[in-house]
């Protein structure tokens, strides 16, 4: 199996410090793609284009930018989408097809759409899935808190979608 890091929207304008656990989310993404590149396993970025006027995430905006702590290195692909899964509209199945990846290790922002989407978009088109369980995360909403939405998308999307593996347990 050939293996890629997938890293979802880590962007300046997701604010990724001030998501549940953020700084430790930011660094153990670091770790990630630091054990990932040393390894020669391909990483590659995925990248919310917020379209509507105004959007923070929208090109030309400084939200739209990858998160400079883990920003891609030269090389490195960026999927620029503009839905949740990263696959939809995207090239991102032929560049993962074309380079003969079928192992995906998921982490990043926002568990309950982009992560989640994403992950379920991988597990249908044929893709072995790890997602990084201690690697995604997102805010606080009105109904639920983020640990809570964290950990219950651990436990729908491990067994059925993807393996749920902690950061410092995944080896490339």
């Amino acid at each position: 199996m050939t293996t890629a890091l997938l890293v979802i929207d880590v962007q300046e304008g997701m604010q990724p410090l001030t998501a549940h656990d953020g700084a430790g989310v930011v660094s153990r993404i670091g770790s990630l793609l630091d054990r990932a590149r040393k390894a020669g396993t391909d990483v590659v970025y995925v990248q919310h284009d917020g379209t509507e006027p105004g959007h923070p995430l929208a090109k030309g905006k400084p939200g739209h930018a990858i998160y400079h702590a883990i920003a891609p290195r030269a090389g490195e692909p960026v999927v620029v989408k503009q839905n949740c899964s990263a696959f939809q509209g995207t090239e991102l199945d032929a560049l993962l097809r074309s380079r003969k990846i079928d192992q995906l290790v998921v982490c990043g922002m926002q568990t309950e759409y982009c992560v989640d989407t994403t992950v379920r978009a991988a597990f249908e088109r044929g893709y072995k899935v790890t997602l990084v369980a201690d690697a995604h995360s997102t805010g606080d909403t009105q109904t639920l808190k983020a640990a809570d939405i964290i950990g219950h998308h651990n436990a729908t999307l491990g067994g059925d979608f993807a393996t749920l593996k902690k950061a410092d347990e995944v080896g490339f």
